[in-house]
């Protein structure tokens, strides 16, 4: 039975200072399911005191220590899996096969990816006279989302642990069981007391007293734009080191000699994966103004095809969304499309057919969408495609730029050189070209309002560390 009533501070489950708790709603059937305890700032420095204490000793245990550590933690972890999709399946509405295979495989892959970056890290390297020594940052605070919670849970503790820092987690107070659930596992596999320490709560409370403490050298945070300018204001007067993974609306180029079939079939389903709610979604597809009709026409049938039902039920393609807060925000931009002359090509407002109660949304495409449009602007966070079109290569990219994010984009080209070509002219930090998934080991993060700092592989384990550089270290 998971602890929802407790916190996990200093390798225990203790109870809040404050006895407060909000329910936890099951987006499909809109009932609640249970209560979960939600923390203060008391409850904050407890957690970051018992991680400042446990990084005096943990911060210098050996490669060969956190090796086993993680090794210990893949085993456990594998041992839960289920657990962890269910849980992510009830409570954020993700199909169960989905929940378990992408959403706790996406955790069980980063933590597998970091024990590999460690055993063969360089931690120190000769620079003249002086030796470059990278160290652990210290005490983390992690703030984590509802849209793929144990991704964005495993891929920042796991480098965290990697590095030798101590942390405190803060999960999404819509999805607190995997988290409960990762702390169990920490737990049974051996993490010493206060090196891992989770706090529930909400953001304006538990998120701002991590923001503001004085003992917390890092914040990593992964959440919407706003609430991500918020965390640094309230995090730049003890000038902690600030890692972020923010919003997107991102880019999908689908240039006049791709295959169109292939492309846009395999864009709107990209679109269409958790209910969109994913920061690097590919939102906005951009194709040649010539060929819109055929594109609509194509996305329309894979659209109908888009099934919306029982994240349990044979045969779903998509759960509902997150919460009726995120339901309504993503009608309201659906009615603002059809307001603002987009030609709605499938789905619209409203509950998908033969559904009378969850936050489902239907599988939406929008065409002739120009970049004036409120849906060409904002994130929407929801399954609703925009399809933009573009008079040549140049437009393309022009639109694809056109936006103050810059977390991903997807180029679809006739040859792999052309769209080389134009993925280099994308502003974003990653880009993905015909049809190829992200690379686990590659970095994970954006430019402009996207965030900044990298997570993934190397690149997300060296934001755990700091660089020394020691002069005379190497002189005769």
């Amino acid at each position: 039975m998971v602890n929802r009533m407790q916190f996990y501070i200093d390798g225990a489950w203790v109870d809040p200072v404050v006895n407060k708790s909000t329910p936890v709603v099951n987006p499909a059937t809109e009932e609640a399911m249970y209560e979960v305890a939600l923390g203060s700032k008391a409850d904050v420095d407890k957690a970051v005191a018992a991680a400042k204490r446990a990084f005096e000793t943990f911060s210098v245990t050996s490669r060969e220590e956190r090796v086993a550590l993680l090794e210990k933690i893949i085993a456990v972890y594998k041992s839960r899996m289920k657990e962890i999709g269910a849980a992510i399946s009830d409570e954020m509405g993700a199909p169960l096969p989905m929940a378990e295979k992408m959403q706790a495989g996406a955790g069980l892959g980063h933590i597998m990816s970091t024990l590999d970056v460690l055993k063969n890290y360089q931690f120190e390297e000769p620079m003249g006279s002086a030796m470059i020594v990278r160290e652990p940052i210290g005490v983390i605070g992690m703030i984590t989302p509802w849209n793929w919670p144990l991704n964005q849970i495993a891929c920042k503790v796991a480098p965290a642990i990697a590095a030798g820092c101590t942390m405190i987690l803060k999960p999404s107070e819509f999805t607190p069981t995997s988290a409960l659930i990762f702390a169990e596992i920490l737990h049974e596999a051996g993490v010493p007391k206060g090196v891992f320490n989770l706090v529930n709560g909400l953001g304006p409370e538990v998120g701002a007293a991590m923001s503001e403490h004085r003992d917390i050298d890092m914040i990593s945070f992964t959440g919407s734009t706003r609430a991500g300018i918020d965390v640094a204001q309230r995090a730049a007067p003890t000038v902690k080191r600030v890692s972020q993974e923010l919003g997107g609306k991102s880019p999908n180029v689908i240039l006049e000699d791709a295959d169109l079939t292939k492309a846009v079939t395999g864009g709107v389903m990209h679109m269409f994966n958790n209910s969109g709610q994913s920061c690097n979604a590919p939102s906005r597809m951009i194709v040649p103004l010539s060929k819109m009709k055929e594109v609509a026409a194509i996305a329309k049938g894979v659209a109908d095809k888009t099934k919306a039902g029982d994240p349990r039920a044979e045969g779903t393609t998509i759960g509902p969304v997150v919460n009726r807060i995120q339901w309504d925000k993503i009608q309201a931009l659906i009615n603002k499309g059809i307001e603002e002359g987009a030609t709605l090509v499938a789905g619209g407002p409203g509950l998908p057919e033969g559904v009378n109660k969850g936050f489902y949304v239907r599988p939406t495409v929008f065409a002739d969408v120009t970049k004036d449009m409120t849906i060409a602007r904002e994130e929407i966070f929801g399954p609703v495609l925009v399809i933009m079109g573009a008079k040549d290569e140049n437009e393309a990219v022009e639109l694809a730029n056109d936006t103050p994010y810059g977390l991903a984009g997807y180029v679809s080209a006739g040859s792999v050189d052309r769209a080389r070509a134009v993925g280099r002219k994308i502003r974003a930090g990653n880009v993905n070209l015909q049809g190829m998934p992200n690379e686990r080991t590659a970095p994970f993060g954006g430019y402009k309002q996207s965030g900044n700092g990298r997570e993934w592989g190397k690149f997300g384990f060296e934001e755990y560390l700091e660089v020394k550089a020691i002069a005379g270290f190497n002189a005769a």
